[in-house]
């Protein structure tokens, strides 16, 4: 199984990014999928979450009304929207599904699930 994160970039404050997850080997509608971010020296955060069999979505606070997840099981392809990006979007973003991924009161995950190798989001004045 591989995620392949993509779609970051340097943007403007204000501005939008679309990230995408493409995966192979693995159905991206098959777990629920994920999308996290990490800035060095701190702890990674679960941002936004669709579940596999409802395709309901969960966000994190920071991001809600900004942020938008999405699938195309077609592409096998899992989105997130960004939009009215702040200088505190700045992180290095990850997919991940798995077995083990569950979306909710906040996104859990375990060793078992699967990831991206991640996408660089920067965001600035």
């Amino acid at each position: 199984v591989q995620l392949q994160a993509s779609g970051g970039g340097l943007v403007q404050i204000g501005g939008s990014l679309r990230l995408s997850c493409a995966a192979s080997g693995l159905a991206l509608d098959s777990y629920a999928v994920g999308w996290f971010r990490q800035v060095p020296g701190k702890e990674r955060e679960g941002v936004s979450c669709i579940d596999s069999k409802s395709d309901s979505t969960y966000s994190a606070g920071s991001v809600k009304g900004r942020f938008t997840i999405s699938r195309d099981n077609y592409k096998n392809t899992v989105y997130l929207q960004m939009n009215s990006l702040k200088p505190e979007d700045t992180a290095v973003y990850y997919c991940a599904t798995g077995p083990s991924l569950s979306c909710g009161f906040g996104i859990r995950t375990t060793s078992r699930d699967y990831w991206g190798q991640g996408t660089l989001v920067t965001v600035s004045s």
